[in-house]
């Protein structure tokens, strides 16, 4: 990723919604959902890195998945973006 694309979307976060809302859709809103797939020492390393950032908050993400690969792990996050 390259600095200016994290740039923008640290300053887009506020126009997200909660996350606690993802079940839940309306007009001008969408869902998406973005996965990590890795190591569990490194998908809870990208974790840290994004909250760091300020892109997430740790609690967001889903607890560690098992992925289909072995050895492989994944966290989700689910978030409701203005579609305007």
């Amino acid at each position: 990723m390259t600095k200016s694309f994290l740039a923008e979307t640290c300053q887009s976060t506020t126009q997200l919604a909660s996350s606690n809302d993802s079940t839940q859709t309306t007009p001008d809103r969408e869902s998406v959902k973005v996965v990590i797939y890795g190591s569990k020492k490194g998908v809870n390393n990208t974790i840290l890195t994004l909250y760091k950032l300020g892109f997430a908050q740790v609690y967001e993400w889903s607890p560690l998945l098992p992925s289909s690969n072995p050895g492989e792990v994944m966290s989700i996050l689910t978030r409701q973006i203005l579609t305007n």
